[in-house]
């Protein structure tokens, strides 16, 4: 006996939806919101108080000034000194109770391992509140 494969009613309408692209859109969409849900809900609000005092103005640490020139001379503050007077002088911040920051200016064509060698010359006296000095473009 032979089958037959093809539709009794060939114009007829076709009554079933295809559903596969909506159920893709839907799973798309969810993940999506997954995904957002979490970024939305970074910041809390929160009314905060009022400060009614003044700001305390902050006492500007002590700044030691250590300077390099292109030649490899070293300066505290406007005064040449030798590397010995260096560590001397480094020697008697360390002994303070609260040393001052050590902020070291070094010239731009300096090799940057002559900063390096400054800096664990500093560090060696433990005292670590040192600041580099740049200037703006």
């Amino acid at each position: 006996m032979a089958r037959v494969f093809h539709r009794k009613e060939r114009l007829g309408a076709m009554s079933e939806i295809n559903v596969t692209p909506l159920i893709d859109l839907a799973f798309a969409l969810l993940i999506i919101f997954m995904i957002t849900a979490p970024l939305l809900e970074q910041s809390i609000d929160i009314a905060l108080p009022v400060e009614t005092a003044r700001p305390q103005e902050r006492e500007r640490p002590r700044l030691q000034e250590i300077a390099i020139d292109e030649a490899g001379d070293y300066f505290w503050g406007a005064e040449g000194v030798s590397e010995s007077e260096l560590r001397e002088r480094l020697e008697l911040f360390a002994l303070e109770s609260d040393p001052p920051v050590i902020s070291i200016r070094a010239d731009a064509r300096l090799p940057y391992q002559r900063v390096v060698d400054l800096m664990d010359i500093i560090k060696s006296f433990n005292l670590s509140r040192i600041s580099l000095e740049t200037r703006g473009e």
